[in-house]
């Protein structure tokens, strides 16, 4: 049986994919950028179909199933509702010309009268998606808990990191949490079921909380003592602001995510309970769940793998991208080593996240402030798994452009006056020792751009000299 995946290199997506092969099903999955999808993670089982939803598109005749799992919700356009009824207008038309027999979509929970705009949009989608000639089901969900997950990661911020918290009153918003887990086995569990045709079903573990709750619950699972004050007023925008601040989320998802808050969602459309008879997990033990995959560097899929809007306007043009050699201002250093060269090398495959930059990481943190401060990505963001690394990965406020057995190139994703690349690259010498080199590329944009790079100069000489020696000493273990 063939199932089409879209969304395929989301955060559900890449989960649901994994379900599916290991349930025996064939999959299909639409991708924007073929060389962005790792199928090495699923063995090269899946059928790659490359399209964009925002134009026509044709999908292969013989599709049993289509998953539609796509959404703007970290979007910085604010004609996003256009973009999403586009989207799923177009892959309508192209279900329509397939031998689908159902489509399943993943929405947010929408009971109240009064939505905010991004649970208007997923309303908005069913919409255009029940239009279809094959049935559709729907599954709506509140909060996602999983290792990984925005929620579960804007949550880990917050209070890890503050032992002090004001609490406005939407923070007294309920809501129903399900874990990562149960929602994967909705979305499979209900695969041609036909009493689910037409219907619209809420999910949700067996908890109703306030978000309140559920940071004090994060604090009980790991054992902090948290102070929160509620305060009678602070404005959506203000709370907005101290999110993206605060933790590793974008200002686009945190203003999406708070005016999202404001909404109660907790099921009221039952039902899916009876057609999937499923144990769900509490939201203690989804904390657990997703902090033992955090502990054990196993995190399959994270929201941080999403490109940053408007450094790069497709992927397919990041990853052609080349370092430019002319034009350019270059920070470039030399390092001969005697020492292990696989050691050395897995420091540079480890930099950034949790182990840091090697060498005046104060100074990276107070830049990765700074750029937070001017609305880019800031140092929070860490990255995918501690030790390996693929193009595309997100790397605090870099981004993979490529790499191979002996040369690593990152590309900038912060707030800059002109573009910037981080290069390292591995060389065997004749005297028998190893050849670390480190290069800083960078090409300014206008007069301001140059003037940057020059202000900057001292602090370049100490960081990057710094850097390129430590890299070549680390001795810590992972």
């Amino acid at each position: 049986m063939k199932v089409l995946v879209t969304g395929a290199n989301g955060y559900i997506g890449q989960r649901l994919i994994v379900a599916l092969l290991e349930q025996g099903y064939e999959v299909l999955a639409l991708v924007r950028d073929p060389s962005r999808f790792d199928n090495n993670k699923f063995n090269g089982k899946v059928e790659l179909i490359q399209g964009d939803l925002l134009e026509n598109i044709k999908f292969p005749e013989e599709i049993d199933i289509a998953y539609y799992l796509v959404h703007s919700m970290s979007s910085t356009r604010n004609d996003f509702f256009k973009l999403e009824e586009q989207a799923a207008s177009n892959f309508t038309k192209a279900i329509n010309q397939t031998k689908c027999k159902q489509t399943i979509y993943l929405g947010g929970i929408s009971n109240d009268e009064k939505l905010s705009k991004h649970l208007s949009s997923r309303l908005n989608v069913e919409r255009v998606l029940a239009q279809a000639k094959c049935p559709l089901t729907v599954l709506r969900a509140a909060i996602i808990i999983g290792s990984g997950s925005a929620s579960f990661e804007m949550i880990r911020d917050l209070v890890e990191k503050l032992p002090v918290m004001l609490t406005p009153r939407w923070l007294d918003t309920r809501c129903q949490p399900i874990a990562v887990a149960n929602v994967i086995q909705y979305l499979t569990g209900v695969i041609l079921k036909e009493e689910t045709y037409g219907k619209v079903f809420d999910i949700g573990g067996p908890d109703v909380l306030t978000y309140k709750q559920m940071l004090h619950g994060y604090a009980v699972e790991r054992g902090l003592k948290r102070l929160m004050i509620p305060v009678p007023f602070l404005s959506l925008t203000i709370s907005s602001f101290w999110l993206y601040i605060i933790t590793s989320t974008n200002f686009a998802l945190a203003s999406s995510l708070v005016r999202s808050l404001t909404n109660e969602v907790v099921c009221e459309k039952h039902g899916i309970k009876d057609i999937v008879p499923i144990e769900v997990y509490s939201y203690q033990v989804a904390l657990q769940r997703a902090l033992y995959v955090v502990s054990q560097d196993r995190i399959l899929s994270s929201w941080k793998d999403s490109f940053v809007a408007g450094k790069i306007k497709k992927m397919d043009q990041f990853f052609e991208q080349e370092v430019p050699r002319h034009g350019v201002q270059v920070d470039r250093r030399e390092i001969e080593f005697d020492r292990d060269l696989d050691e050395v090398k897995t420091n540079v495959w480890s930099i950034g996240g949790e182990r840091g930059w090697y060498y005046m990481d104060w100074a990276w943190e107070l830049r990765g402030f700074i750029d937070k401060i001017f609305g880019g990505v800031g140092l929070r963001r860490g990255r995918r798994d501690t030790a390996k690394l693929k193009p595309g990965d997100a790397l605090d406020f870099w981004r993979v452009l490529s790499l191979d057995d002996d040369h690593l190139v990152l590309y900038a994703e912060m707030k800059l006056p002109g573009e910037a690349w981080l290069e390292f690259h591995f060389k065997k010498l004749d005297n028998g020792k190893n050849l670390l080199i480190q290069q800083a590329t960078y090409r300014p944009h206008g007069l301001w751009g140059r003037l940057y790079w020059y202000m900057l100069l001292p602090v370049h000489f100490f960081l990057f000299g710094g850097m390129a020696k430590e890299i070549t000493k680390f001795q810590k273990p992972l």
